[in-house]
């Protein structure tokens, strides 16, 4: 199939882009990587009247590190972070998590806000920036805002981004000294998760866990923080039965992904066993192995 007719905008700045979509409301489109809004053009799953395509903007690219946090621009190519050291050694979680994305080609499209923006509950990156506590910097015309992770993905494909306005910047906490751990099943490498889990631990000087951050991706709308398994982790040795116990905390009544590809049921099945195994990787990298 073919797009359904719209105008094109390619604007050189933010001030541009916000006053185009603005301008559009409801019917105007921002464009990014594309690797997500090009196959819903063609099969007219969305018939935008105006793409405000961001490419052109090279103020929205980049990646800097600012005090305690890292900053990266919305328009960061999936492929320059996972190739960044500074990634690599202050957020290990978002190096691990990109290893997993689409394949070269599309990481060397795809940008890291084109994918937050776009909400899919089976991608990675949401449940990453969850587990990472980030901030979404958005902007509209004369405002800007920073909204929690926590608070930004609203529902499947629904954010707290409003009409006229554009994710800029994505804020990530780097202090926390713990260690990551991601683990995904899907049906190929590459493809979209059946269920993903995100774990960072962290350990005090007596060897037990003084900080966890559990998130399970797509079973439900949304990422689930999974706070239950947390309290159980914290204060103990992360031993196996321990984690088997904390796993065991898994919030099942909040699964709602049910599909052709992956059965509600299925998903059931595999979460405690994906969640687990981020849990040990986390848990072995903390103590220092590799």
């Amino acid at each position: 199939m073919k797009p359904s007719p719209f105008a094109y905008l390619a604007p050189t700045t933010v001030e541009e882009a916000l006053a185009a979509l603005a301008g559009s409301g409801a019917e105007g489109r921002a464009l990014a990587g594309g690797q997500s809004l090009m196959p819903m053009l063609a099969l007219r799953l969305a018939r935008p009247e105006l793409l405000v395509d961001l490419n052109r903007i090279p103020g929205l690219a980049g990646i800097r590190e600012e005090g305690s946090e890292i900053r990266i621009g919305a328009m960061t190519r999936q492929a320059e972070i996972l190739a960044s050291p500074l990634i690599a050694r202050r957020l290990p979680l978002l190096a691990q998590a990109l290893a997993e994305v689409g394949h070269p080609p599309t990481r060397a499209r795809g940008t890291i806000g084109g994918s937050l923006s776009h909400a899919d509950p089976a991608a990675e990156l949401p449940a990453v920036m969850l587990a990472e506590d980030a901030g979404m910097v958005i902007r509209s015309g004369d405002d800007e805002r920073l909204v929690p992770a926590a608070d930004f993905f609203l529902g499947m494909f629904e954010t707290a981004i409003a009409e006229g306005e554009l994710l800029t910047e994505i804020r990530i906490p780097a202090g926390a000294n713990a260690g990551a751990g991601f683990t995904e099943i899907a049906r190929r490498k590459g493809d979209f998760a059946i269920v993903l889990g995100a774990a960072k631990i962290g350990f005090d000087a007596a060897g037990r866990c003084s900080f966890a951050r559990i998130v399970l991706g797509a079973v439900a709308p949304v990422p689930l923080r999974c706070a239950e398994v947390e309290a159980r982790l914290m204060g103990g040795r992360a031993d196996a039965a321990a984690i088997a116990e904390a796993v065991a905390a898994l919030p099942r009544s909040a699964f709602e992904l049910d599909s052709q590809t992956a059965s509600l049921a299925y998903r059931l099945a595999v979460a405690p066993v994906v969640l687990r195994r981020a849990i040990e990787t986390a848990v072995r990298r903390a103590r220092g192995a590799a």
